[in-house]
């Protein structure tokens, strides 16, 4: 079998629950922390269902793909990719990945002898779709991973634009027959779309697209949506902007071996920070979002082959992004957001194993102090310092501002 081939030994908890359920044939929506196993949990159900269908031939190819997996950034596409073929290959299944940083027309090339499966970054494959580089006539099988990335992203309207080009024929009913298996796939051809998704928080946007787009889902949730897993230690210490380089400096002497990952929060500072790393002695390399995709590539393989020990990065390493074995994550600057925070910190502690995260404070970080105290305050493993747990902006959740803007163009 297949599983057993690649590795497979014992089932996470979320493909035990979603695997089952996805055989059957349902929309689900799974929420659960990233490198939870997301990825096989729902590539399994979605190549069952694809086995059942006809093999693409010179005549169908041309109608597009089965099944197709969107992702909120090209490096989770790419990895996501990299799994489907250790599937897909022995089960003489296709795959190609639509992602920014190469060429549509190269990307045109990969798609003329047909693939079954599609694994795209929204933008892109809106762009495909708008120019007539593929066609979605025969997709039944949609997934959708990191949906509030997605969202969060700003590819709330291309995911819409994507799901809207889908067959309209074959969107289940919203009635019993929705849940039932058979009903799926009639004489070796699919009759209903199954819809996967998931995300490791459920805004509203995201609730929004779920209800448009599914029918009758099953809700497969691990732990508490958004919830620090117990396997991060988190330390949190206050000091001065100036103090960050000379404190960065005594960590990176401590006993914790790479690879590391560095925060910041923008594109300059990484640069920055990097030489910075370089010149006390450790090997760096850089990811945000000015980067080709080719120097983004190169970076990752990098780190994870072990040439380099530290990765500076802005959010764009935030989420998606399976770097095995990193046993330390520092915020050099504090995340924006506590969900931003998460995501960060969640790149270690991954697949059971320990890790450490340190998150550098400062006064103008204020408006997250409250919700980072309840993170570490609901953590078995961690400790609020004294500064923060008794700060008296931490006291109270802040009041989210709506600004309402005056009548006339803005100057933004």
């Amino acid at each position: 079998m297949v599983i057993n081939e690649i590795g497979y030994r014992e089932p996470t908890p979320i493909q035990r629950q979603a695997i089952p359920i996805g055989m059957q044939n349902r929309d689900i929506i799974g929420v659960a922390e990233t490198g939870s196993g997301n990825t096989c949990a729902f590539l399994v159900p979605m190549l069952a269902f694809s086995m059942e269908l006809p093999r693409l031939n010179e005549f169908t190819a041309s109608d597009g793909p089965y099944a197709l997996i969107l992702a909120p950034t090209r490096e989770l596409a790419q990895q996501i990719e990299r799994e489907s073929l250790r599937f897909a290959r022995p089960l003489g299944f296709h795959c190609v990945s639509l992602v920014g940083g190469h060429s549509i027309e190269e990307q045109s090339l990969q798609l003329r002898n047909g693939a079954e499966i599609i694994i795209a970054t929204p933008g892109r494959l809106r762009d495909c779709l708008q120019r007539s580089v593929i066609v979605l006539n025969q997709c039944t099988y949609v997934v959708m991973d990191e949906a509030d990335r997605m969202v969060d992203m700003g590819f709330e309207d291309d995911v819409n634009f994507i799901l809207d080009a889908l067959p309209v024929g074959s969107t289940k009913p919203d009635s019993e027959e929705a849940e039932q298996a058979n009903r799926m796939v009639v004489n070796g051809m699919p009759t209903y779309r199954q819809t996967t998704m998931f995300s490791a928080t459920m805004p509203p946007a995201v609730e929004s697209i779920a209800r448009k787009f599914m029918r009758r889902p099953a809700v497969v949730t691990i732990g508490m949506a958004g919830q620090i897993v117990d396997t991060i230690e988190q330390r949190v210490e206050m000091l001065n902007e100036e103090r960050k380089r000379q404190r960065l400096a005594q960590i990176l002497e401590q006993d914790f071996a790479p690879p590391i990952i560095v925060f910041v929060n923008q594109k300059k500072n990484a640069d920055v920070l990097a030489r910075y790393v370089d010149k006390l002695g450790y090997r760096s390399v850089v990811l945000h979002g000015g980067k080709t995709q080719d120097a983004r590539e190169v970076a990752l393989k990098q780190l994870k082959s072990g040439s380099h020990d530290v990765l500076v990065a802005t959010d764009v390493a935030a989420r998606g992004i399976d770097i095995a074995n990193v046993s330390l994550v520092i915020n050099y600057d504090m995340a924006k957001s506590i969900e931003d925070y998460t995501h960060r910190i969640g790149r270690t502690g991954r697949a059971g194993k320990s890790g450490v995260a340190i998150t550098f404070l400062t006064p103008q970080d204020s408006h997250v102090f409250y919700d980072l105290k309840q993170a570490l305050m609901r953590s078995s493993v961690s400790t609020c310092p004294p500064e923060l747990a008794n700060h008296e902006d931490a006291q109270i959740k802040p009041m989210k501002v709506v600004q309402v803007a005056a009548s006339g163009p803005s100057d933004d």
